[in-house]
């Protein structure tokens, strides 16, 4: 162990060649030490690479990253959560996993803060989680990150349920146990004075994470460039200034429906001995 940290202190990232990379994924599981169950299904080495990635490669940092997740899958079972347990939040739609994709084939998911419906921060947190899983679950091939498309219509500060505790949780999952699966978090029309609360919430996000977060407003020729370039506005709701034909509407019976479907995929992956495409 010794000589595998002091082979990393002694290296800059810039110098570091691919082959460098795949020997401290391999110093990486050997840190981490043997796995069993679930712990050894999610270790895969797609995931070692994320979270040494997150910690520029920093084998040190990586370890006790990954660690404290393992520790905290543990503890929440993120992949034991059923749809059942947490509709009930998605009852107004807030979040739900988008029909179509990015650019990059990404699936999307869209938060709506304007159709929050519950006051308990848990509650909320445990909804997210419990979509995040299920985006990652539905990955196509080749593909380990997710958009996420945050629309504000209808959203008033003053009005709002969510909590900033709650929101700084959220944040803290996202970045902590789910590094390097965000691929641009696009702010849809957000109100002026939120500009002074995400000034209060840049203190807790990853420098990492912060780069990839993007102000957009509508009739906005800067933004219209910066949808453009993630999304095909041909595929993209009229709501986010794209197909005017394309109207996006929540139906909660039928995303239930999904989800339930997605649950017994869920369930057969975590039981069965096989690793996906996308994460091998």
């Amino acid at each position: 162990m010794t000589t595998m940290l002091q082979r990393w202190r002694g290296q800059n990232k810039n110098e570091i060649e691919p082959m460098d990379h795949e020997e401290l994924i391999k110093d990486l599981r050997t840190a981490i030490g043997p796995l069993s169950g679930h712990a050894s299904k999610f270790c895969t080495d797609a995931c070692l690479r994320r979270y040494l990635e997150a910690r520029n490669w920093n084998l040190e940092k990586a370890k006790k990253m990954l660690e404290d997740t393992l520790e905290w899958r543990s503890n929440y079972k993120p992949e034991k959560i059923c749809w059942d347990e947490v509709a009930h939040e998605g009852e107004t739609g807030k979040v739900s996993r988008a029909n179509f994709v990015d650019r990059s084939g990404r699936p999307v998911l869209i938060m709506r803060p304007g159709k929050q419906n519950t006051k308990t921060g848990d509650g909320n947190v445990r909804h997210l989680v419990y979509l995040l899983e299920n985006a990652i679950l539905n990955l196509p091939d080749g593909q380990e990150q997710m958009s996420w498309l945050i629309d504000f219509t209808g959203y008033s500060i003053n009005a709002s349920n969510i909590q900033l505790k709650t929101t700084r949780d959220i944040v803290n999952v996202l970045q902590n146990h789910y590094p390097e699966r965000l691929a641009v978090f696009v702010l849809y029309n957000p109100p002026k004075m939120f500009q002074a609360l995400f000034k209060v919430l840049s203190y807790f996000i990853d420098p990492k994470t912060y780069l990839k977060i993007k102000f957009v407003y509508p009739n906005d020729k800067h933004s219209s460039e910066v949808m453009k370039s993630y999304f095909d506005t041909e595929n993209l709701p009229s709501e986010f200034g794209g197909n005017p034909n394309f109207n996006l509407k929540y139906d909660h019976e039928e995303f239930s429906r999904l989800m339930a479907e997605d649950d017994i995929k869920n369930a057969k992956y975590w039981d069965s001995e096989t690793k996906p495409v996308h994460d091998t």
